[in-house]
């Protein structure tokens, strides 16, 4: 037999309770708003057919599919010519059939248009479900990690935009995390491409203005120059990447730069609708139009949104935006949506450090009840089972053992509440319940002791 350690693929990670018990804390309370707004869960096989997969994510994300080796002798349908080649793409795709998901989208795109004529439009969705990745593990990078999508399809109202901007004003106040939440429109920015006379440069000018905050406006003019803008263009700039004030003022300043551009003053109009709906709506979070924002700039065709974390340097927790053509890939065009991710990772990462956790987090139980055999068993089993009916999740320690090593198991788990009911208790019929946070100990009657756990 080997004696090497047992050990997991590098950027996959095993979760202990406590970190279960966190992060389905998290899923939870997105999976209540998501409801709350009336999406639907559903969920897609692990794996797809690589025809599905491969195409859709440009040739680097293609590098990056796992994929899976046909059942059974997957070398048998390769002629030996092929296998002295030399060309592993081609060969990848006599073995390999199916592949596991890069993400969320492609297989829901893929949803919609094999279910078509089940769904009802607009249709709106929610996903929890892990991806994968063959990338290079890394700090904050994983080959497998967890997506939290909403998406609303076959609707082109900019309400569901707002609605998502509410959505994650809600998620975010229920988890303690205050966010900025950061609003851009791809159609200012063609407009703004346009404007300056470089409608082909629009990628470039993006990637140069986004990094404003981190290397500021010199070196931004610097790189803009870089990428191939003339003076002229890099003045007309100016404006935009100077701009200041809120957001009625930064919408009114650009309206007067975007003036002759039919598609750039469309993406005002957009922004300030949903600007208008989100503060009807109250939205309590801090919402900043922002033109340096360009996430996923050939995906998204309208709205871009964008969630960071206030008190934490991190990068962003939660993004999505307006799309025209999801369903085009597979043929199907014409059916706009909109949609939204919440990175379950770095939210987690974000109320670790910010220690945002409630207590009763780190044990699903709440609940232990001291074994001392007996009769004192049977009263204890009992009261559980009561326990449990009203929704407490109840332990009764398996063994009659020294007390220590039961209070062990109880401090080990982190189990708030511990009932000890001995002969003495039990001919008086009540319980000793001991507060394991506090130390506190109460003699009380097992009627009232559900009210004090729940308390």
């Amino acid at each position: 037999m080997s004696n090497q350690k047992p050990s997991i693929p590098k950027g996959t990670r095993d979760f202990s309770p406590t970190e279960m018990n966190r992060r389905n804390y998290i899923f939870n309370t997105i999976r209540g708003v998501f409801e709350s707004f009336g999406y639907q869960p559903i969920e897609t096989p692990a794996m797809e057919n690589l025809t599905t997969l491969l195409g859709k994510y440009g040739e680097e994300g293609d590098k990056l599919l796992f994929r899976i080796l046909n059942s059974g002798d997957f070398m048998a349908g390769v002629p030996t010519a092929e296998l002295s080649e030399n060309n592993p793409a081609r060969l990848a795709g006599k073995i390999s059939e199916k592949g596991l998901r890069y993400d969320l989208t492609v297989p829901f795109a893929r949803y919609v248009v094999q279910h078509r004529n089940e769904i009802t439009f607009p249709f709106k969705r929610y996903q929890l479900q892990p991806v994968w990745r063959a990338d290079r593990p890394q700090k904050g990078r994983y080959r497998e990690f967890y997506q939290c999508d909403a998406d609303v399809i076959g609707s082109d109202s900019l309400l569901n935009e707002a609605e998502l901007l509410l959505m994650a004003d809600q998620i975010f106040e229920s988890l303690g995390i205050r966010i900025i939440i950061k609003l851009n429109n791809r159609k200012i920015l063609s407009g703004i491409a346009e404007i300056i006379g470089h409608a082909d440069k629009i990628t470039d000018i993006t990637v140069a203005i986004d990094k404003l905050d981190k290397i500021g406006p010199e070196r931004v003019n610097e790189e803009l120059a870089e990428r191939g803008l003339d003076a002229a263009a890099i003045a007309k700039l100016q404006p935009i990447i100077n701009l200041q004030g809120s957001n009625a003022e930064k919408l009114k300043q650009i309206s007067k730069v975007l003036a002759a551009s039919t598609e750039g003053m469309k993406g005002i109009s957009e922004t300030t609708e949903i600007l208008k709906m989100a503060d009807t709506m109250e939205i309590k979070s801090q919402v900043e139009l922002d033109l340096t924002l360009a996430r996923g700039l050939n995906y998204y065709t309208g709205a871009i949104i964008e969630v960071k974390a206030a008190d934490v340097a991190m990068g962003s927790i939660c993004g999505g935006g307006r799309y025209d053509n999801l369903t085009g890939i597979f043929g199907l065009p014409g059916i706009s949506g909109v949609g939204i991710s919440f990175g379950a990772d770095r939210i987690y990462d974000v109320m670790n450090d910010l220690e945002l956790f409630p207590a009763e987090t780190a044990s699903s139980t709440r609940v232990l009840f001291v074994n001392f055999g007996g009769e004192e068993e049977a009263f204890c089993l009992k009261l559980a089972a009561d326990m449990r009916k009203k929704g407490v999740n109840t332990e009764v320690f398996p063994e009659n053992t020294k007390i220590k090593k039961q209070f062990s198991y109880a401090d080990s788990k982190q189990i708030p509440f511990v009932v000890i009911i001995g002969e003495s208790e039990r001919l008086k019929g009540e319980c000793l319940l001991k507060n394991m946070l506090t130390g506190d100990q109460v003699s009380v009657t097992p009627e009232k002791l559900f009210d004090l756990i729940k308390g």
